[in-house]
């Protein structure tokens, strides 16, 4: 397959190696001094096997230089999703499809208001990644799966083509029967990491053994199913107990990339989570004091040092 990953980050760069390694033609989308290196030394992905590089077919800031591609894989932050999908344009073949992995679950919508509808899928990645340095992808733990579908999630052959090459690449891509469900479990799981992790500077291993902390996390979660489910979701009663469970078989030192941009001085992409959920929960005709306290507590920061 001819693949496009738009932008390059922690999740595009994961994909793009595995893809490319497997033999696929990758187009790197990304700018500055992780363009150059990448354009340079090649991409590499640093996870738990080791380190791992591959040469993209293309490593461009001008996607007009790539032209039509089978697929493009969509990650960028949330406030970057406008730039970025009007840069997507010159790629579009006559069955492209674009699959967003963004955090909240409002991307596909954003993306189909700008790119015309038939062209856009809507997904969701499990996978913890960010961009260690210039041109190098840090992987944490193992786990990495990608679902995702068209946005009614009916078969394609275009969503089986994407899904077989990012399986046979040593990834999960499983099919999914509803996937605007799996979008929201997700969400529902990432506004109590996000909020918490980035509201209390704080880890699972802190919310794990702070009751106070693990109480608010249990809230949250509660509250976004709820606001899901108001929306017509169908989520699972028990989602939320579940995922709390879930919780302490993940890494002790993990916390949200919000945490991290909050650290590291970075805009934060809390309108698209906390305040999503919130936005949502007022459209559904529910109260979600939760979500809305930790968008509070976080809107100071929104815009980074």
């Amino acid at each position: 397959m001819r693949i496009a990953t738009v932008a390059t980050g922690g999740i595009g760069g994961f994909l793009a190696v595995r893809l490319g390694l497997a033999g696929h033609q990758v187009a790197t989308i990304a700018r500055g001094a992780h363009l150059a290196a990448i354009a340079e030394n090649g991409l590499t992905l640093d996870g738990p096997a080791g380190a791992e590089t591959h040469r993209p077919w293309i490593a461009t800031d001008d996607t007009a230089k790539v032209g039509p591609v089978d697929a493009i894989i969509f990650g960028v932050k949330g406030g970057g999703l406008e730039s970025a999908a009007a840069a997507c344009l010159p790629m579009l073949g006559e069955d492209t499809v674009v699959v967003p992995f963004l955090n909240g679950v409002e991307a596909a919508d954003r993306l189909a208001s700008i790119l015309p509808e038939r062209h856009v899928a809507n997904g969701l990645a499990k996978v913890s990644t960010t961009i260690a340095e210039p041109g190098v992808i840090k992987q944490t733990g193992t786990f990495n799966e990608f679902i995702f579908a068209e946005r009614d999630s009916r078969p394609s052959p275009r969503i089986d083509a994407l899904r077989a090459a990012i399986n046979e690449a040593g990834s999960s891509a499983p099919a999914t029967d509803d996937i605007e469900r799996d979008v929201w479990a997700k969400f529902v799981l990432f506004s109590a990491m996000s909020g918490v992790t980035a509201a209390g500077r704080c880890t699972i291993a802190d919310i794990i053994s702070t009751p106070q902390l693990g109480h608010l996390f249990r809230a949250v979660l509660a509250e976004t199913a709820s606001i899901g489910r108001a929306l017509g979701i169908a989520l699972p009663d028990d989602l939320d107990q579940k995922i709390w469970a879930s919780v302490h078989d993940m890494p002790k030192t993990m916390r949200a990339s919000t945490a991290i941009d909050l650290e590291n001085g970075r805009p934060l992409e809390i309108d698209w989570i906390s305040g999503a959920a919130a936005r949502l929960a007022e459209k559904a005709g529910v109260e979600a004091p939760m979500n809305a306290a930790l968008y509070a507590l976080l809107l100071p920061h929104k815009h980074g040092r």
